[in-house]
C-alpha cells in the first residue's frame, strides 16, 4: 500500500495503468466510485490526456482527439489508505506507477508534458519522395515529389514542375497536400 506519512494531505498528480483502450471507461468507473464514496475531498481530477490531430484524407480535413498517452490516466488525489484502495480497485486500473505500483507524485514538468498539448498536430500517411498534389494556396491543383517533411513546423517542401517544364521547390502546410491518387 501507499501511505505518504511524510507528505499527508497533500494533493498531488498521480499516473494510474490500465488495460489500452479502457481509458475513458476507466475514468467513469473512477468518477462514479469518487461521487459513491463522497471521496469528492480526497481524489479531486481525472483526465486521459488527449490532443487533437488534424487527419486529411481524400483531400479533407477532419480533427479528431488522440490519446497522447495509451493505456495511462492521471489522477490528482490525496493519497491515504481509502483513496489508495478506490483507485487500485476501480475495474480497468492495473495498478499506479511508480516501483513496486507504488504511487509516485508527478514532477511539475512531467504534468506539463502529459497534459499541455499547445498546437493541433496535423497526421498525414505522405513520405519522403511521394507524389502529391497541392490541394489549396496560389499552386492548387499542382502536383509534385515531397522532398522534405518538417513535423515540428508542420511544413514539407514539394518539388512542383512549373511553367515550360521548370521545376521549383515550394514550402506548404502538411494540410495542404495529398497523396496523388495512382489509381484514378
Amino acid at each position: 500500500m501507499a501511505d505518504n506519512s511524510d507528505r499527508p494531505g497533500t494533493l498531488e498528480w498521480y499516473v494510474v495503468h490500465t488495460y489500452s483502450g479502457y481509458e475513458h471507461k476507466v475514468k467513469d468507473n473512477l468518477e462514479k466510485a469518487v461521487e459513491n464514496n463522497g471521496m469528492q475531498d480526497l481524489i479531486k481530477d481525472v483526465r486521459v490526456p488527449v490532443e487533437e490531430v488534424v487527419e486529411v484524407k481524400n483531400g479533407k480535413r477532419r480533427i479528431t482527439q488522440r490519446k497522447t498517452f495509451p493505456g495511462y490516466v492521471l489522477v490528482r488525489m490525496i493519497i491515504t489508505n481509502e483513496s489508495w484502495y478506490v483507485v487500485r480497485n476501480t475495474r480497468g486500473v492495473t495498478g499506479f506507477v511508480g516501483p513496486e505500483s507504488k504511487p509516485v507524485p508527478l514532477t511539475e514538468a512531467e504534468l506539463d508534458v502529459m497534459l499541455n498539448n499547445p498546437s493541433t498536430r496535423v497526421d498525414y500517411k505522405i513520405v519522403v519522395g511521394e507524389e502529391v498534389r497541392i490541394l489549396s494556396g496560389p499552386l492548387e491543383n499542382f502536383t509534385g515529389v515531397v522532398e522534405d517533411i518538417d513535423t515540428e513546423r508542420q511544413k514539407m517542401h514539394v518539388r512542383v514542375k512549373m511553367f515550360l517544364g521548370r521545376e521549383m521547390q515550394v514550402e506548404v502546410d502538411l494540410d495542404q497536400v495529398d497523396k496523388v491518387d495512382e489509381n484514378a
